[in-house]
């Protein structure tokens, strides 16, 4: 009677634990009929049809107080977030949360006179809802990119409507996500209502992009171009940080993953006497139609993937989508295999190139906020550092770049502290090489002086006296190599 009374206790906690924290024991594998899978056809269910943005809008029944979840980067429905802004403030809905990474495009809904209709709440803040986030009528969760969809596998987010952006049907009735898949699969499974605007001009792309027609509840058909972001030659000072990094940290036969930023644009452009080059990123840009058109990057040293290009989503020039449209060579998978830093470290070479707001002198690295406001977010640097870091040839290359600047000179970008309220990204313990355009800093090994002495040797000359000064007020010594 003890051992039963001790069983049934076990089994209340058990119950209470699942249901606060969102883990729920395993069961054993069961063979379903069918799941809410998005490749896998509904019988004798198709979308509805509807005329306007609008229209699908009503129709989807948006009402107060609910969560409306929208795909981001190329593939933003810009016209379904106009027909959901002007619906909602016509209706006078209130407290609709959007939730998102980060947006492309217009944002009506983010507006200071809309705040009680919409409340933005990114997973990556973009610029257009930045303002938003620093006036305090919009929101950001700080998270690692390739969690994001545990907040809509474990339910933590439950999705009334889903706003997604796609091919046409095919044949078999299959549309693309195009240039975003990263967490829209487990968003839409989630749902209640799935929109889409459907666009001949959506890139078809493949991996974990197909999904059926029959899991989208009302469709518009909204011809337009994608949002676009032409190509800026490198400035001097990103034309060198380039040639460093391609010089010295990238060898033939290195998958790489390149963040966010023209930094990482500028290496591309150095790498063009490079072979067998591998791309396992989150996202690319234009710079890497070039180098696969030159034969420089043709993924065939990769571990898994091998011969085919991986990233989650993607924001470049027509270029860029021309290339992907219907490119077997591509394959565009969910963020939370893309991006875990388990199948991040299975890649031979695997150098991460990413960018940076701010340094300490310790090797801390602030990349979401400028003091106390915010900027962006988490974003994928910690998740391709650490796998990088953890690369299992050893030979991974994990890699935070930046002008040694700000843009007029005279804040040094390497600090003696951050800034006060800056939040670390990345900590001193998992950076291994900081690069400006004054040289690399080797850290990885290094006590706290030696790092000083390295990034002050990579600071811009005009503030080496005054980082040194302020080097010894901290560490009460002078930096040393």
């Amino acid at each position: 009677m003890a051992a039963l009374k001790q069983m049934t206790k076990l089994t209340g906690t058990l119950k209470a634990l699942t249901s606060t924290n969102g883990y729920r024991p395993q069961v054993a594998k069961t063979f379903y009929t069918y799941v809410n899978e998005p490749a896998m056809p509904i019988p004798d269910r198709e979308p509805c049809w509807v005329k306007s943005s609008e229209e699908a809008i009503e129709r989807a029944g948006l009402s107060s107080d609910q969560l409306v979840f929208v795909q981001g980067a190329a593939a933003t429905p810009v016209e379904l977030l106009r027909g959901l802004t002007e619906y909602g403030v016509r209706s006078d809905v209130r407290n609709v949360r959007l939730c998102h990474m980060h947006l492309e495009g217009a944002a009506p809904f983010a507006k200071k006179e809309n705040a009680k209709h919409f409340r933005s709440v990114s997973f990556f803040i973009g610029g257009n809802v930045r303002p938003a986030v620093n006036e305090g009528h919009a929101d950001a969760i700080p998270i690692f990119l390739h969690e994001i969809p545990k907040m809509f596998n474990r339910d933590l987010m439950k999705p009334d409507i889903a706003l997604i952006h796609v091919t046409p049907p095919d044949s078999k009735g299959y549309c693309s996500l195009g240039t975003s898949v990263d967490c829209v699969r487990a968003a839409l499974i989630k749902s209640k209502k799935v929109v889409a605007q459907v666009n001949k001009n959506m890139p078809r792309t493949f991996g974990d992009a197909l999904i059926h027609k029959s899991h989208i509840d009302f469709a518009v058909q909204h011809d337009g171009p994608l949002p676009a972001h032409p190509v800026k030659a490198p400035s001097d000072k990103e034309e060198r940080i380039g040639k460093y990094i391609a010089e010295n940290l990238v060898v033939d036969g290195a998958t790489l993953q390149l963040g966010i930023g023209s930094i990482p644009d500028a290496v591309l452009a150095q790498l063009k006497n490079h072979k067998n080059l591998g791309i396992h990123s989150e996202m690319f840009s234009d710079g890497v139609v070039d180098l696969v058109n030159n034969g420089c990057i043709t993924n065939n040293e990769k571990s898994i993937h091998r011969g085919r290009i991986v990233g989650s989503f993607c924001v470049g020039s027509q270029k860029l989508y021309d290339f992907m449209d219907n490119n077997p060579f591509i394959e565009m998978l969910v963020v939370d295999y893309v991006n875990d830093p388990r199948i991040i470290a299975k890649q031979p070479k695997m150098t991460c190139i990413n960018s940076c707001i701010e340094v300490d002198l310790t090797g801390q690295i602030c990349s979401d906020s400028i003091g106390t406001r915010m900027y962006s977010g988490f974003g994928g640097q910690v998740d391709f550092l650490t796998g990088a870091a953890m690369s299992e040839d050893g030979l991974g290359q994990p890699i935070v770049a930046l002008n040694s600047t700000t843009a007029d000179g005279k804040t040094s970008k390497i600090s003696p502290v951050l800034k006060l309220g800056a939040g670390v990204v990345t900590s001193r313990a998992l950076v291994r090489y900081v690069v400006t355009e004054h040289g690399i800093a080797s850290l990885f090994g290094k006590t706290l002086k030696q790092r000083a002495h390295a990034l002050i040797n990579v600071a811009h000359p005009d503030h080496r006296e005054a980082l040194e000064k302020a080097a010894f007020e901290r560490l009460k010594a002078m930096p040393e190599p």
